[in-house]
């Protein structure tokens, strides 16, 4: 009986410890413990390590008006996210598309702010926000300011005109000559590619895309310059449009391909942020982009006022 009530002491105490660490650790070993205060400590290293991503919210800016690369909707179907400080408006579009990519891959939020386009640029310089997602080309005059991330997606240029117009038969630029056109302020677009058409009557440029759809609509002018992806949304918005592609053509404009490329702009030296977001866009394929692209148009409101 003694060397029973021996063995069964000697269990009392051995569960008795048990149940004391169990209640030190939660429920963990000290071993699985110190492996979690790790991995939290590294995860609150890794957001430290990029500027600005110190809150782990990554900051873009965009124009919520350029489909079908970003556009303002007022409500979050198809996935969109609020606009910062626009109450019951959310955005969405393939630049929206990519930026949730980019942050479920970093294990970022997402914070979207509505900005001018002639006022992305210097919002990224001066570090209002982390980054722009808008459909930027990257052109060497903007990487002379900010660094680029990407392409997220490989553009091409084209032009749209309405149906029925003198020009809606162009095969080539020299068709072109002599016509009244207009483009984006502050693009490749307008600043490169109008000026190699011959003779042509340039307007001053648009504030915005919508703006310059508007001129073609309302026959301001003849044409427009643009991307393919622009002119695909435009003629969905705008049934009488039609798009003027002359790729593959000996009468294209000619174009640098590194600078119609669209990229993601980041405050210059900011290599940690370009790089943790090149892990996910170069990552991607061509088909990838297109078929967000696709998702995109295939969503996007058919004025500004849905």
């Amino acid at each position: 009986m003694k060397r029973l009530f021996a063995v069964l002491a000697a269990l009392l105490l051995v569960l008795s410890l048990s149940a004391c660490a169990e209640v030190n650790t939660g429920g963990s070993t000290p071993e699985t413990q110190n492996a979690d205060d790790e991995a939290q400590t590294q995860d609150s290293e890794d957001a430290a390590a990029v500027p600005g991503l110190e809150d782990g919210t990554l900051t873009i800016a965009m124009e919520c008006a350029y489909a079908p690369y970003n556009w303002t909707q007022y409500d979050d179907s198809n996935g969109a996210v609020p606009i910062k400080d626009a109450n019951g408006e959310y955005a969405n579009g393939y630049d929206v598309m990519i930026a949730k990519k980019i942050c479920e891959a970093n294990g970022w939020d997402l914070e979207v702010i509505r900005s001018d386009w002639d006022s992305l640029v210097p919002g990224v310089e001066t570090g209002i926000f982390d980054a722009v997602i808008a459909g930027q080309s990257m052109t060497k005059d903007r990487m002379e300011q900010v660094d680029f991330a990407g392409p997220y997606f490989y553009a091409s240029i084209v032009c749209v005109t309405k149906k029925g117009s003198a020009y809606e038969n162009a095969g080539g630029l020299k068709d072109l000559a002599g016509g009244s056109c207009t483009s984006q302020i502050a693009t490749i677009w307008y600043d490169s590619m109008l000026p190699q058409i011959e003779n042509a009557d340039i307007q001053p440029a648009a504030e915005t895309a919508p703006a310059m759809l508007m001129a073609l609509e309302t026959g301001a002018v003849d044409f427009v310059c643009t991307d393919m992806p622009t002119a695909m949304a435009a003629c969905i918005a705008y049934d009488d449009m039609v798009i003027l592609d002359f790729t593959g053509s000996e009468d294209d404009f000619e174009v640098d391909e590194g600078e119609i490329n669209i990229g993601i702009s980041v405050k210059k030296g900011n290599t940690a942020l370009k790089d943790a977001i090149n892990n996910v866009v170069l990552n991607m394929t061509v088909d990838d982009f297109n078929k967000i692209m696709d998702s995109a148009i295939a969503v996007q409101p058919l004025s500004e006022e849905e």
